[in-house]
């Protein structure tokens, strides 16, 4: 028998007790690609098609590796993981086939055209057809930083300005409204200001789900793959769409090895952290937070009322300070939405011809602020509570009767039942699916006790405020 032959019999089974160890999933993605190269020394060489893939592997299995060999071959000493010669397109070798399982466009929407073509050849070309319209007015100068952006404003400047790169992936993530976009275009705006040869594509996920759909209808996935694998940097907006949808997260994943592996940057953002990203593989989740992560907290009052104040001084609208001041207050679920409000207040002081005042701002948005008053969370009332009487916040939903903790969950079911439109069998279900009838005695019991125990009607009253905001 070869020493060849006799190698590759002792790699299968390894690699079939690697298997069984660490499961199909993972052993897809990461050992299925090895193969061996040589044993001399003493040492076995596994080659690996990416430095990316290198890497990952001598951090998390190659100690594993040499343990099993060395049970297979005392002679294995050492195992050393090497790279491929560079392909054209860099794709992990033996990675599984596309399957377009993911849904395609509406049957009642046109028929996609073909991938564009660029007549010249040139990946700036294609880059151009695919990039998203970056909106002017999203730039760094117009971006307004506070103690809840900070992070996320210095990462997204760090990455426009260097040179090279820092750190790959950067993550952005954040709720709805509250900045993520406005600095992926600043970011996109800045590279295109301070070095134009580079590549840019910006698009969100659901314009390269859609992207990926049609390069599969039209068999034309190498051109696809050129596309996004030849940029410099790599922009994509609300990954958290491609959650669920198998194929366009292996094309993604693939995408961004190559990209990484390349030395090229990538950007994205998402609602949520890589580890709360549902529906998304486990492999792709550790991947997105391999870089950095830099999250963007809800706004603090200070923040609103400076984003209010540069967003009037760039239209030129001279707004009394009171108004600002109520407008901060009031609207705190995100930027857009204070944006807005403060858009209809000027158009109706405009069209109207009326001075704008309190009175006339309270008039003017009466039906936003109503909603606003109404959209406070159980969860929300949870947290506040748990901070407010020092318990944990699994304890909302525990079964723990002890009356350090029964008496705040009380609280929070009565604030839930005050605050919120939810029904008692929703409010229940959220403190760990209790009845309905729990619910209803938790509000009788804080009104009898506000009613006796003006300490304890000072604190739930103080709670409400908080909450209501």
């Amino acid at each position: 028998m070869s020493v060849q032959g006799s190698l590759d019999q002792q790699w299968a089974r390894v690699r079939g007790r690697l298997k069984d160890e660490v499961g199909e999933t993972a052993y897809r993605s990461w050992l299925k690609p090895l193969t061996v190269a040589d044993f001399e020394g003493g040492q076995v060489r596994i080659v690996v098609p990416t430095r990316f893939m290198r890497d990952w592997i001598r951090t998390h299995y190659a100690d594993r590796i040499k343990a099993l060999w060395s049970g297979e071959n005392p002679g294995v000493q050492s195992v050393e993981i090497v790279v491929a010669a560079p392909s054209r397109v860099a794709e992990p070798v033996g990675a599984p086939a596309i399957v377009a399982n993911d849904s395609p466009p509406p049957r009642h929407e046109p028929e996609p055209e073909p991938l564009p073509v660029s007549h010249h050849g040139g990946s700036e070309d294609r880059a151009d057809e695919l990039t998203a319209p970056l909106d002017p007015r999203f730039t760094f100068e117009n971006f307004v930083v506070g103690k809840p952006n900070e992070l996320a404003f210095a990462a997204a400047r760090r990455v426009a300005d260097a040179s090279s790169v820092t750190f790959n992936p950067l993550f952005l993530y954040g709720g709805v409204g509250l900045g993520k976009t406005h600095l992926m275009h600043a970011i996109a705006w800045h590279i295109r200001k301070k070095d134009p040869p580079r590549r840019v594509i910006y698009l969100s996920a659901e314009k390269f789900m859609y992207q990926f759909i049609r390069a599969l209808r039209f068999k034309d996935t190498m051109a696809f793959k050129e596309q996004f694998r030849s940029v410099d940097v790599l922009m994509i907006d609300d990954v958290q769409f491609i959650s669920g949808k198998d194929s366009t997260q292996e094309e993604f994943f693939h995408t961004f090895n190559a990209l990484v592996d390349q030395n090229r940057q990538v950007i994205i953002s998402a609602d949520k952290s890589p580890s709360d990203l549902e529906g998304m593989e486990e492999r792709l989740r550790s991947r997105l937070g391999w870089g950095l992560v830099a999250d963007i907290h809800p706004t603090t009052y200070e923040l609103r009322l400076g984003i209010l104040q540069q967003k009037a001084d760039r239209i030129g609208a001279k707004i009394p300070p009171k108004v600002l001041e109520f407008l901060a207050h009031k609207i705190t679920s995100n930027v857009r939405e204070l944006e807005g409000a403060l858009n209809r207040i000027v158009a109706h002081a405009e069209l109207v011809g009326r001075a704008i005042t309190l009175e006339s701002a309270q008039d003017v948005l009466h039906d936003l602020l109503r909603a606003s008053n109404r959209r406070v969370t159980i969860e929300e009332i949870q947290k506040k509570v748990a901070e407010h009487f020092n318990i944990r916040l699994a304890d909302m939903s525990s079964a723990r009767r002890a009356r350090a903790v029964a008496r705040p969950r009380q609280v929070a079911m009565y604030l839930a039942k005050q605050l919120t439109q939810r029904s008692l069998p929703e409010i229940g279900r959220k403190f760990g699916d209790r009845d309905h009838t729990t619910v209803m005695h938790a509000v009788r019991k804080v009104e009898e006790l506000c009613g006796s125990d003006p300490a304890f009607a000072e604190d739930v009253e103080l709670l409400r405020r908080m909450l209501e905001g």
